[in-house]
């Protein structure tokens, strides 16, 4: 009888441009997520609009692109993922300005890292409960039932691959994704760039062909309600 799977982890952006810090935080943070760490604004910026992840942890002074340009540049892509700022200003005034920007918690350097984790698993745990439906053209998805409601109420059912794939989608409905992009977040290292194409036409098929929109010469994004 074969073990049973282990589940995923989290996939978790890491913002921080000083290489020290970053070395001890990624050891912590990873013994719990999946962490991709980014040493510039602009290029993590490019990141998240091109994988799905959890969490994000932003640190404020970045070369590139300052933290708080990257979060109004995130939730300008309606990008939703929550993201917990990191600052060494413990003024007020820049406090509010992390918030006001779109980052949904603070922690002012130095900070202890059970108090990090602590923050990062009630941020993940909301955005989870907030993110359960999701409007995709004029259907409702459900990511963590790996459903979706047409417009008269129907169920369908999705495949974990189909469900992660509409997840990414539908998490930047503005950003076209290039089939390359879906692959690396979607789909396991070794399967062919004609995965993305045919899984699109599972998803289709089963549901609706507005429900995924193609971009011709660029690749798919989430199609917009009617």
């Amino acid at each position: 009888m074969s073990a049973p799977a282990t589940p995923a982890r989290p996939r978790l952006l890491y913002v921080e441009d000083d290489a020290t810090i970053a070395a001890m935080t990624v050891d912590v943070l990873g013994e719990v997520y999946e962490v991709d760490h980014v040493a510039d604004g602009a290029l993590a910026l490019r990141t998240a609009l091109s994988r799905r992840y959890d969490v994000m942890v932003v640190d404020r002074r970045l070369p590139g692109l300052d933290g708080i340009a990257l979060i109004e540049a995130l939730r300008t892509a309606r990008i939703t993922t929550p993201v917990l700022l990191l600052t060494a200003l413990g003024a007020i005034a820049d406090r509010v300005e992390g918030l006001d920007a779109g980052a949904n918690d603070y922690l002012v350097k130095p900070f202890d890292f059970d108090e990090l984790l602590a923050r990062l698993r009630a941020l993940v745990r909301g955005h989870r409960a907030e993110g359960r439906r999701r409007t995709v053209a004029d259907w409702t998805f459900v990511p963590d039932s790996l459903a979706l409601y047409g417009p008269g109420g129907e169920r369908v059912s999705l495949t974990a691959t189909e469900a992660r794939l509409l997840a990414l989608l539908s998490e930047s409905p503005e950003h076209v994704f290039t089939r390359e992009e879906i692959l690396g977040s979607v789909f396991a290292s070794d399967d062919a760039l004609s995965s993305v194409d045919t899984y699109v036409h599972y998803i289709r098929r089963k549901s609706a062909p507005e429900l995924i929109e193609t971009v011709r010469g660029r690749g798919y994004r989430a199609g917009a309600s009617a």
